[in-house]
């Protein structure tokens, strides 16, 4: 990211709302709003095939396989404010798996780029059916959208929830609802 570009818009942004930036709560503000969008758009500048690194492994394995709440956080592209959330991840392999670490990787990957939450449920689902050439792929993902919580609309209950079907999971209700019925399972607190 160009680091004086960022700075030099923050420093504008400071003085634009009344601020004076060299005082000293807001003397370094413009390098870490800096550091902050690189870490939080890292998305853009990881390769999610060099994500894999590896880990598709050759299994005799044709059964749902369910990655449940994996937290995420990412930036709404219409304000760049957080909507932060739960993706659940599920595939139903033909002969490949995947390393259990990647997919909370993957999920990350998309969300750490400026997004809208259908996008980001499509691009998941995508990308793992290209990867593993699945029976299916099924990625719901529910989100609170601080945009609408704290300017607009101010609903800081509306949960935002999305779903991208893939594959048998789209062709076969009794295998969605399977999927569904994962989710609606309560954890247990020790396993």
């Amino acid at each position: 990211m160009p680091t004086d570009k960022i700075e030099a818009a923050i420093h504008d942004i400071l003085l634009s709302v009344g601020e004076d930036p060299s005082r000293e709560g807001l003397l370094h503000t413009p390098q870490r709003v800096r550091r902050m969008y690189a870490e939080l758009l890292a998305g853009y500048s990881l390769d999610p095939h060099s994500l894999i690194n590896g880990a598709l492994f050759e299994v005799d394995y044709d059964e749902m396989v369910v990655v449940r709440d994996i937290e995420f956080y990412s930036l709404c592209e219409h304000h760049m404010l957080p909507f932060i959330g739960y993706a659940n991840v599920a595939y139903i392999p033909k002969s490949k798996v995947i390393g259990l670490s990647k997919i909370p990787r993957i999920v990350d990957l998309f969300a750490r780029r400026l997004q809208v939450q259908e996008r980001m449920t499509s691009q998941i689902a995508n990308f793992l059916t290209e990867t593993l050439q699945p029976q299916g792929v099924a990625v719901v993902l529910e989100a609170i959208h601080l945009c609408a919580m704290m300017r607009g609309v101010k609903k800081a209950d509306a949960h935002m929830v999305t779903s991208a079907m893939r594959g048998i999971f789209r062709s076969n209700p009794s295998t969605r609802a399977e999927f569904m019925e994962h989710l609606n399972r309560p954890m247990k607190k020790e396993l």
